[in-house]
């Protein structure tokens, strides 16, 4: 059986996942269980889904051959081009599911939790196709850095709540509380779409089935592109960690080495710890009190814990996590694209990093192929990229 399966019937992946949610929401998150596991098996559900995919969403995504890369650091660079998706990052596959899992269930209405805006974009895109309202939860901080993703909420019809908090920094962690708990009072009208691999079960689960369309076509495309069929390492970024999980349920069952990369001011597989947050278990940054603050450069990666999946691939040692600084990611940022025309997110440009300097250091040897997802395009990021490299 593949590692990357059902989770059992608690809700876990090994030690982590479940549902840690106060009463009022636990018939909510069972209801969703419960018409996610009909939908995802009735093929009138799956047709419409992968039909969307294909005509609003722009898949497949391409794999793109990085060769002036490739010749710089030594080693074969490709790239799953998710920055290529309809709204310009993977988000839009999980969100398309959700929604039309809501309109389904006969919700009326998305909560989104967003940090660098890109869920929350695809959600109020979706929202705007399928003719429901959305209103999405967005930390203070946040906001102000992601300016430009915010108009577009608003432009496609979503009601966006800035977050503030007397204790955090206003990011991602505030959002995800703040939409919590306006789903208390809204499980009637509204869906709860979350936007990464974290949360109660079943969403850990019905997010990266959602999202492991990247891996099966990047499986696919390597077959007729690689004399191998697979690469040697397949990487991408870790924030929830949903372009991970999604890439590598593609990979899992393969030879290839899979690294998710985590922002240095996060590291939450490495340097957490064990705790409950947001509705399940995994490991979150924490001391003997209290849930810690990640930092990060990017909005995506700026959160304290990870998916309860990824840990469990750690612990088994099927993948690993290592992480890169700010600095790393700008550098990477910078060197892709001048030397492929590509311009990455800032979440992405960890991915990259790691390949950079894992070829610089031997750790990947000359000659190794290298598939990297690209989550998502810079163009949200173009303001701050700027003042952080002034």
């Amino acid at each position: 059986m593949s590692l990357m399966a059902e989770p059992d019937a608690t809700g876990r992946f090994g030690r982590f996942g479940g549902r840690y949610l106060p009463e009022a929401l636990v018939p909510a998150a069972k209801a969703v269980e419960a018409a996610f596991r009909e939908a995802w098996s009735d093929p009138a559900f799956t047709t419409e889904y992968h039909r969307l995919l294909t005509t609003y969403a722009g898949r497949p995504t391409p794999i793109t051959e990085c060769a002036r890369l490739s010749g710089a650091l030594g080693v074969r660079v490709l790239l799953k081009r998710e920055d290529l998706a309809h709204t310009g990052s993977h988000k839009i596959n999980n969100v398309l599911g959700q929604a039309l899992l809501a309109r389904r269930m006969g919700k009326r209405k998305l909560i989104a939790e967003t940090g660098a805006g890109q869920h929350g974009v695809a959600s109020a895109t979706a929202a705007a196709l399928l003719g429901l309202s959305c209103t999405v939860y967005m930390g203070e901080t946040d906001v102000r850095r992601q300016e430009l993703n915010v108009f577009r909420m608003g432009l496609l019809g979503a009601e966006v709540v800035p977050v503030a908090s007397a204790t955090g920094t206003g990011t991602l962690k505030e959002a995800t509380n703040a939409a919590l708990r306006a789903w208390v009072g809204e499980t009637e009208e509204a869906h709860y779409c979350i936007g990464s691999v974290m949360g109660p079960h079943p969403y850990p689960w019905l997010v990266r089935e959602f999202q492991r369309v990247i891996g099966d076509e990047a499986r696919a495309q390597c077959a007729e592109l690689l004399p191998t069929a697979v690469p040697d390492v397949v990487v991408a970024c870790v924030g929830g960690g949903s372009n991970a999980a999604g890439t590598f349920a593609g990979f899992v069952d393969t030879p290839a080495g899979l690294v998710g990369v985590e922002a240095a001011g996060g590291s939450a597989v490495d340097k957490g710890v064990p705790g409950v947050l947001h509705g399940f278990t995994s490991h979150f940054l924490q001391d003997e009190s209290q849930v810690l603050e990640a930092h990060s450069i990017s909005a995506g990666l700026d959160y304290p814990g990870v998916g309860p999946e990824h840990v469990h691939l750690a612990e088994t040692g099927r993948a690993r996590y290592p992480s890169v600084t700010d600095e790393q990611a700008l550098r990477a940022l910078e060197l892709v694209t001048r030397l492929e025309g590509i311009l990455p997110a800032l979440e992405s440009a960890h991915a990259l990093a790691w390949v950079v300097d894992a070829a610089a250091t031997g750790e990947l040897p000359p000659g190794s192929t290298v598939l990297v997802t690209l989550s998502g395009r810079g163009d949200k990021d173009v303001r701050q990229i700027r003042e952080a490299l002034r």
